[in-house]
């Protein structure tokens, strides 16, 4: 079964991810994921999920506050603590790197039942919650 779903995961998203305009790395990828996904992220909680060094972790981010895709806000309770949050830009890309496009995956939908197309749906949202 877990060879199935990977396998149909695979076909999924190489069919229907949108075609790349930027370079960006899948480091660098995890790290906009992380921002959006957490609430307080710093550089030790890159370096600590991606399993680097701080100094990788810093450089990656600094990289990507150069590109003006994420920006570092000091903490108003404690000044040491530095938070990072993605930019309008920074969303924009990751959701591109991330999400399947929107256009072949209405195309494709299209192509199913309402009923089929609701156990999508479904399917999504349970894999979602359990793995959260």
């Amino acid at each position: 079964m877990i060879q199935q779903i990977n396998r149909y995961f695979t076909d999924i998203y190489f069919n229907l991810h949108p075609t790349q305009e930027e370079v960006i790395s899948h480091q660098s990828v995890r790290i906009l994921q992380m921002v959006e996904k957490k609430r307080y992220v710093m550089i030790r909680d890159i370096a600590e999920q991606l399993s680097i060094s701080h100094n990788t972790a810093s450089e990656h981010v600094k990289k990507l506050v150069r590109n003006g895709w994420l920006y570092k806000e000091r903490s108003r309770e404690d000044q040491r603590k530095v938070y990072l949050h993605l930019t309008d830009i920074g969303l924009a890309i990751l959701r591109k790197n991330t999400e399947l496009d929107e256009n072949k995956l209405q195309d494709a939908l299209s192509k199913l039942s309402i009923n089929e197309r609701e156990k999508v749906v479904e399917a999504f949202r349970l894999l979602s919650e359990v793995s959260k």
